[in-house]
C-alpha cells in the first residue's frame, strides 16, 4: 500500500502555459529543485544524499536494480491503455521532428499536451484518469505528421490514433469507479481485454478460490483476462516467454547482475526469487519472494520491483508495475524503528473491537529511506510511504515493511516554502504557526504510522475473502491507515517515545487533514465532477464523516469571514475520539468483508462534492500560482568502468531536465515491440 503526499502542502493553479527550467546552483550554493511547469503539473528533482558514502558494491548494486528499473517503463504504459505505447511514439516522433515554428500556440499547447501524456504514462491523467483533452487542433497533428520526413514516418494507424486523442467518447476513463456501472467495460486500461465483462472476471475469479484458504495468492496480479479461441475466459499471464516477456526479460538480466552484488545471502536469495517469478509468474512463488523480502531488514539498499499495487485496475486486483531503488537513511530511521519496536502496544490500545485485533504483532519493520530511483506506477509521481507486502496472511505470519521516502517529502517541502496556501486557508494565524513549526514532522510521523502499522493492524476474520470489499477495498483500506495515524498522533505515548516533543503538535496535522478532506483537496476535481481516486475519496470520506458525527457537539464548524469559508476545530480532543469511533467501524467492515457498509461509507461521505463550495476553492486557489499536481525527474547514474570493462565507481547527477529525461528513456528503454 502506498500513501501520497497530504494534498494540504499542494494547491492548484490551471496554468495554460509551459516553461522549463534547467538545474541551476545558486551563488549560495543551493539546490533547484522546480524543474517544469505545465497544465496542472509542476515537476521537481529530488537529491539523493549520501549515495557517495555507499560502498563500490552498493553503488554497483542501486546501479543495475535501477536498470532494471527502467526498463519496465512500457509496461505499465501498455497496462494503462493498449494504444499508450503508439500514441508515444506518433507524439514524440512529431515533436523531434517538427520543422515549423515552435513559438506558435499551436504548437506549444501540443508539448504541453505530450508533456501531459508523459507524467500520466499514457493518454489519462495519472490521478483523476480521465482523458487529457488536447487544446491544440487536429488539423494541427494531422499536418505535423504529413509532414513527417521520409526516414521517420508515421504509423499506418496514424488516423486511429488522431481519432482516440481528439474523440473524446473513446476510452474517456482509465478507470471507471462509478456505482451501478460495468466497471470493467467502461474502464480505458488494458488490464482487461475488450469484451470481457465485470460479471465475467467476477465469476471466473469466484470458480477458482479457494473456499477457506488461509494462505491465498493474489489472484489476478499479474494476469491479464481475455478470451481463447472457444470465447474461454483465460488468464494471460505477465512473465518471459508471456504477456510483457520482452521487457521483463530486460528487467531480469539487470537484476541477475544486481545479483552478483548482493549485500548478503538473504539479499542475493530475494532477488533469485524475484528471478523465478518473472520466469514463471508463478504466484506461489511471488508469495515466497514477498517473505523473503519482508524478512530481509539487514540490507542497507532495498527495492520494490513488480506488480505490485491495484489502484489502476477499477476490480483492485491486477497490479500496475512498478518500482523504486532506495538505501537507509540511518539517521532518520530511529523514528520509524522506535514505532517499530512499539507496535504490539500500539495494535493492544487500538480503539477497535478486540476480535479484530492481531493478538500477536509479528514482523513489523520500518525505516526512512533515501529514494535512489522511481518507476513505472511510481513515477514521475510517487507515493511518500509504503508498506508491503499487500497480502494480509504474509503481514500476519511474517510481518510487513514500511517506509518513509523524506527525500522526497523534503523536496516537497522545499518547493512548498512561502506558496501562499496556509495564509489563504488557515483560520488564523496562531493556527499557521503551530503548521509552520510541527506539520512536517507530523506529516512524516504520520506516514510512519500510517505505513508502518496501519496497514500492518488488525486482521480479517477466518474465511473473509480478501477481495470481499472489491472496488471500495483499496478506499477502506487507505481510510484505515489514516485513521490508526490520526488517532495515534495524539496519544500522550508519542511524547512518551520521545518522537513528538509537545503534546499540542498533532493540532497541526488535525487541522491540515481535516482542511484538505473538507475543502482544498478539491482543487483536484473538475466543476461537476465526483471523486475518485482512492486516496481522496478516503480523505473526503473521513473528513465528512467527523464533520457530521461531531455536529451536535460543534466538534468542527465552517465558518465564513468576507465571503471565504474556514475550518475551525473547536474541540480536537473529540475530534480525536470520532477518529477513533470510524477507525473502529472501518476495521469491522475490514475485518468482516462487509461490502454493503463498505459501498455506504464510500457513496455517502467519499464521492460527491459540494458544487458551491468546490466553486469557492476552485476561486480562491485560482489566485495562487501553485500547481495541484507535482512529480519528479529522476538523477542519471552512470557506471565509470575501466579499460577492462569492471565499474569502478557511479556517478549520480543532476541536470536532466524533464523533456530530455523522458525523450531519453523512450530511446533507451525500448522494452516492448510495437
Amino acid at each position: 500500500m502506498k500513501k501520497y503526499l497530504s494534498a494540504s502542502l499542494i494547491a492548484m493553479s490551471i496554468i495554460t502555459g509551459s516553461c522549463t527550467h534547467k538545474e541551476q546552483a545558486t551563488e549560495a550554493g543551493e539546490f533547484d529543485y522546480t524543474v517544469d511547469r505545465f497544465a496542472d503539473i509542476e515537476v521537481l528533482r529530488y537529491r539523493v544524499p549520501d549515495f557517495e558514502n555507499l560502498t563500490l558494491n552498493q553503488k554497483i548494486l542501486v546501479y543495475y536494480l535501477q536498470e532494471a528499473a527502467l526498463w519496465g517503463r512500457d509496461i505499465l504504459w501498455d497496462q494503462n491503455n493498449a494504444s499508450n505505447l503508439a500514441v508515444r511514439d506518433l507524439l514524440e516522433n512529431v515533436y523531434v521532428n517538427y520543422q515549423g515554428d515552435r513559438d506558435t500556440d499551436e504548437f506549444k499547447n501540443f508539448e504541453i499536451y505530450l508533456k501531459q501524456v508523459w507524467f500520466g504514462n499514457g493518454i489519462h491523467h495519472h490521478y483523476s484518469t480521465d482523458k487529457f483533452t488536447p487544446r491544440f487542433s487536429r488539423e494541427f497533428l494531422e499536418n505535423a505528421i504529413a509532414a513527417l520526413p521520409a526516414d521517420s514516418p508515421a504509423p499506418e494507424n496514424s488516423a486511429d490514433l488522431v481519432e482516440l486523442i481528439f474523440n473524446p467518447t473513446i476510452a474517456a476513463k482509465r478507470v471507471n469507479q462509478a456505482a451501478g456501472q460495468d466497471l470493467i467495460a467502461t474502464s480505458a486500461n488494458n488490464m482487461y481485454a475488450p469484451g470481457v465483462s465485470q460479471a465475467e472476471v467476477e465469476a471466473y475469479y469466484a470458480g477458482i478460490k479457494v473456499p477457506g484458504d488461509s494462505t491465498p495468492i493474489s489472484y489476478g496480479l499479474n494476469s491479464r483476462i481475455a478470451r481463447d479461441e472457444n470465447g474461454n475466459i483465460v488468464e494471460q499471464t505477465y512473465r518471459i516467454g508471456g504477456l510483457y516477456g520482452e521487457a521483463i526479460e530486460h528487467i531480469v538480466a539487470n537484476l541477475d547482475s544486481a545479483s552478483h552484488y548482493a549485500e548478503n545471502d538473504a539479499q542475493r536469495q530475494v532477488i533469485n526469487s524475484l528471478i523465478e517469478f518473472y520466469r514463471t509468474g508463478d504466484l506461489a512463488t511471488f508469495d515466497r519472494y514477498s517473505i523473503e523480502w519482508a524478512e530481509d531488514t539487514a540490507s542497507q539498499v532495498d527495492f520494490i520491483n513488480g506488480f505490485i499495487e491495484s489502484y489502476g485496475d477499477p476490480l483492485g486486483m491486477t497490479g500496475s508495475w512498478e518500482s523504486i531503488v532506495n538505501f537507509k537513511n540511518n539517521e532518520a530511521s530511529a523514528r520509524t524503528e522506535t514505532l517499530s519496536a512499539n507496535a504490539q502496544w500500539f495494535e493492544d490500545h487500538s480503539p477497535v473491537d478486540p476480535r479484530f485485533r492481531k493478538p500477536v504483532v509479528k514482523g513489523v519493520s520500518a525505516k526512512v529511506i533515501t529514494a535512489a530511483i522511481l518507476a513505472g506506477d511510481s513515477y514521475p509521481a510517487t507515493p511518500i510511504g509504503i508498506n508491503l507486502p499487500n497480502a494480509n496472511w504474509i503481514r500476519a505470519a511474517h510481518g510487513s515493511k514500511s517506509v518513509t521516502l523524506e527525500n522526497i517529502t523534503q523536496a516537497y517541502d522545499a518547493a512548498s516554502q512561502g506558496d501562499g496556501s496556509k495564509e489563504e486557508f488557515v483560520i488564523d494565524e496562531p493556527t499557521r504557526e503551530l503548521m509552520n513549526q510541527y506539520l512536517f514532522i507530523t506529516d512524516n510521523l504520520h506516514t510512519d504510522l500510517h505505513e508502518c502499522l496501519g496497514h500492518g493492524s488488525g486482521q480479517l476474520l477466518p474465511g473473509v475473502d480478501p477481495d470481499a470489499l472489491r472496488e471500495h477495498g483499496s478506499t477502506i483500506e487507505e481510510a484505515r491507515a489514516d485513521l490508526f495515524a490520526l488517532y495515534y498522533l495524539a496519544d500522550p505515548k508519542m511524547v512518551e517515545l520521545g518522537l513528538i516533543d509537545n503534546p499540542e503538535a498533532y493540532k497541526a496535522q488535525y487541522y491540515s487533514y481535516i482542511l484538505n478532506g473538507l475543502m482544498t483537496q478539491l482543487r483536484r476535481i473538475e466543476p461537476g465532477k465526483d471523486i475518485e481516486e482512492a486516496h481522496m475519496r478516503n480523505r473526503k470520506l473521513i473528513a465528512e464523516w467527523v464533520y457530521e458525527k461531531g455536529r451536535d457537539n460543534n466538534v468542527i464548524e465552517l465558518i465564513k469571514r468576507d465571503g471565504k469559508t474556514f475550518v475551525k476545530i473547536n474541540d480536537y480532543e473529540a475530534l480525536r475520539g470520532l477518529f477513533g469511533e470510524l477507525l473502529a467501524e472501518i476495521q469491522r467492515v475490514r475485518s468482516e468483508g462487509d461490502y454493503a457498509a463498505a459501498a455506504a461509507l464510500v457513496d455517502n461521505y467519499g464521492v460527491k462534492v459540494d458544487p458551491e463550495l468546490h466553486a469557492e476553492v476552485l476561486e480562491r486557489y485560482s489566485h495562487l500560482d501553485i500547481a495541484p499536481y507535482r512529480g519528479f525527474v529522476n538523477p542519471r547514474y552512470t557506471a565509470v568502468r575501466d579499460a577492462q570493462g569492471r565499474i569502478t565507481d557511479v556517478t549520480v547527477t543532476y541536470d536532466e531536465d524533464y523533456s530530455e529525461q523522458m525523450l531519453r528513456y523512450s530511446r533507451e528503454y525500448r522494452g516492448l515491440n510495437r
